[in-house]
């Protein structure tokens, strides 16, 4: 084999590769005599097949084989030969046959060189936040009204009740697309509808039936309504009241609690508060350093790396769109829209990469361990989630991932300033 590389551009590199097609053809003729101890052919006996016959039967095959092969193997002895680390998949291209060898061109990047930067005189804000009564007691809130019920009742409509009504709308005595519907139930005040025709629900009752104009708002999201004005016909069919549940034992119970103790409930309460808050600020803590990381950093990013991570991100895009139904929003996404998160990703990919290769940093056991066993304490049987990240080999790596780029941040916190912020519990909980 003999192979030259050729310097495209600061990452772009090309190999030519020759093989002495001796070498292939002998591999073919070893290929085919296997093929022939086993073969079965109709009016011949097993194994007993002529070469000729096999040659006929299976040689373009096993010959497209044998050189798929062999371009595999020799671009690897050729990429190891000149010491190179390819960065996403070569571009392969055979040319025209000459005497004596098969040759063909890989084309393709190399690694960056990376230069991490100097993070020393960073600041690093770190959200701080203690767990009290009144973020237990502002989390009770939301959970009571998560476990609201609606009971019929025979009174006028009001805010936060649910209505059920028909309706249909008409510009210039027309009904429009989107207009009409019929049981629709509506909790007034949520915002679902516009806020003028919700005004017009309340004070109304069960049997009632009411006629009223709006305007639409010009930047309404249905162009061919926007602007304009309608009239509405609407018929209510029932009110129901919210009736959010006492914190009782009852509701302990329904919160896990198996003896209803409220104490208990509230102590879990704080304990899941204060494990999603540590989320939070190693969360925060990390965007910030990431984010340093990327400023600081010096390398060219491989167009190979970026568009294979687009291609990761839409898929999971689309699958997600295909799973709540957007089946056309999911085939009609633009590359362009995921290339700067792509080309974020890989940053930190590489950057994370040249800090863990230099600094020989890696995942403890003990810190896996505790990583797994932090995730496992929002189920109810721990025990079985820590067996069940065990038993595979792949989900503890996905855990020493974690545990390495918690590592990495870590060691680059060191080399920062890092000043703690007072922050409130809704400013934290409404992000990340």
């Amino acid at each position: 084999m003999q192979a030259s590389l050729e310097t495209l551009g600061t990452l772009e590199r090309r190999l030519k590769v020759a093989v002495p097609m001796d070498q292939i053809n002998t591999e073919v003729e070893n290929r085919l005599k296997r093929i022939q101890r086993t073969a079965k052919l109709s009016g011949f006996r097993p194994g007993k097949v002529p070469m000729k016959v096999v040659a006929q039967q299976y040689g373009l095959q096993v010959r497209q084989e044998v050189l798929g092969d062999t371009v595999e193997r020799s671009f690897g002895q050729a990429v190891r030969d000149n010491n190179l680390r390819v960065a996403g998949m070569p571009r392969i291209e055979a040319l025209p046959e000459a005497v004596g060898a098969f040759e063909f061109t890989a084309t393709f990047e190399v690694f960056p060189e990376v230069a991490v930067g100097n993070l020393d005189g960073t600041t690093i804000e770190r959200p701080q936040l203690a767990i009290g009564d009144a973020e237990i007691d502002r989390t009770l809130e939301v959970l009571r009204k998560q476990r609201t019920r609606y009971d019929p009742v025979t009174r006028a409509a009001a805010s936060g009740d649910v209505v059920v009504i028909d309706y249909e709308g008409k510009i210039d005595d027309v009904a429009f697309d989107g207009g009409t519907a019929k049981g629709q139930a509506v909790v007034l005040g949520e915002g679902r509808l516009l806020a003028d025709f919700e005004a017009n629900l309340i004070g109304m009752s069960a049997g009632e039936s009411r006629t009223f104009d709006l305007t639409f708002p010009e930047d309404y999201h249905g162009k061919e309504v926007a602007g304009k004005k309608a009239s509405f016909t609407v018929t209510l069919h029932g009110v129901q009241e919210p009736v959010v549940p006492e914190v009782n034992a009852d509701f302990a119970r329904e919160l896990g609690v198996e003896d209803g103790d409220i104490g208990k409930m509230r102590d879990d309460i704080r304990a899941n508060l204060e494990r999603e808050v540590k989320r939070r600020v190693q969360q925060r803590v990390k965007d910030q350093v990431l984010k340093s990381l990327i400023e600081n950093a010096r390398l060219e990013v491989p167009k190979a790396l970026i568009d294979a991570e687009i291609d990761r991100l839409m898929q999971g895009m689309a699958e997600s769109l295909k799973a709540r139904g957007m089946q056309e929003q999911a085939t009609s996404m633009p590359r362009d829209v995921f290339e700067p998160e792509a080309r974020r990703r890989v940053t930190i990919g590489l950057v994370l990469a040249e800090i863990v290769k230099n600094e020989k940093i890696k995942a403890e056991p003990e810190q896996v361990k505790s990583v797994v066993e932090d995730y496992a304490q929002s189920y109810e049987r721990p025990e079985d989630v820590v067996r069940w990240y065990y038993q595979s080999p792949d989900r503890v790596r996905e855990v020493e991932s974690v545990v390495i780029e918690n590592n990495v941040v870590d060691w680059l916190l060191a080399k920062a300033t890092v000043v703690d912020k007072p922050t409130a519990f809704e400013e934290l909980m409404g992000n990340g």
